[in-house]
């Protein structure tokens, strides 16, 4: 494949053959995705599963996150990577927007593996959950801290992959679990070590190459035909409304002023504060 080398805001290798990796490359940020970030990545995994010669995409982001979420401090109206109708929301159809970038990841023809370490919160969770092959560490955070103040989850995955009882306790806490609770909850496929994930994931690659690519779409869209047939499409791009409805409250308003009038890290501290995690925690 040939490289692109007018990428920004991500990185891109092959690291063995028959493998792209892209790494998200907002470390700063904590690899918060902005719209122009997931441009890109959504270019770079277009042409990739365009590409004769590749198999498999990794996405992964770095030691301290995969991706903390969406960039708040960006104004998510400007720069979208795709054209979405505008909803009810004050954002014009954001979670509607996101929930089908979801099925852009899932409608491609070639596989994608998640290499999840650090935080992987809000957006970043939603990224994760659609690829694949998730694999992590141990001590990676995965959550959607966002319902404690700003808005019902954008995408309404969670009943899907950790069941009723354990979506309602992360829907109604905010809290995160680690990448080991996240195997035991199906959410990721195996933890390892940091120093270990890297060589897993590229043995898993490896595997899932092998697999000539015009039998490999068939067995992807196998599984997701089966959630198709029982709803998921449907029912998350139905959520997508009732997150735009839960952006009217008096408490989403209130983090809205909070941010203007002190700033986002500083709300988003106050936020976490009580529950004892997120910033004020690391």
């Amino acid at each position: 494949m040939n490289l692109s080398t007018d990428y920004e805001f991500i990185k891109i290798d092959e690291p063995a053959d028959q493998v792209l990796r892209i790494t998200l490359n907002r470390p700063e940020a904590r690899n918060a995705l902005s719209n122009k970030l997931r441009g890109e990545l959504f270019d770079a995994l277009h042409a990739a599963d365009q590409d004769d010669s590749i198999g498999v995409m990794i996405i992964r982001g770095d030691e301290k996150a995969f991706s903390a979420g969406y960039d708040l401090k960006m104004d998510l109206r400007e720069d979208r990577p795709y054209y979405t109708p505008p909803g009810l929301g004050p954002v014009g159809g954001w979670a509607r927007h996101v929930v089908e970038g979801s099925f852009k990841l899932w409608d491609l023809a070639k596989p994608v593996i998640a290499q999840v370490s650090g935080f992987c919160l809000a957006g970043g969770l939603e990224l994760a959950h659609s690829c694949d092959l998730i694999y992590t560490t141990p001590d990676a955070k995965f959550g959607y801290p966002a319902v404690r103040m700003i808005s019902t989850a954008d995408n309404h995955f969670f009943p899907w992959v950790f069941g009723i009882r354990r979506s309602m306790e992360l829907m109604l806490t905010g809290d995160s679990i680690d990448g080991t609770k996240a195997v035991e909850w199906g959410f990721a496929n195996a933890a390892y070590p940091l120093e270990e994930l890297e060589g897993k994931v590229l043995e898993m690659a490896a595997r899932v190459a092998a697999v000539p690519r015009d039998i490999q779409q068939f067995n992807k869209r196998s599984v997701h035909n089966q959630m198709d047939l029982m709803g998921i499409r449907s029912a998350l791009l139905a959520g997508a409304e009732l997150q735009e409805l839960s952006s009217h409250t008096e408490t989403a308003k209130s983090f809205g002023k909070k941010v203007a009038e002190g700033g986002l890290t500083k709300t988003l501290s106050e936020r976490d504060g009580k529950f004892g995690d997120g910033r004020t925690a690391y």
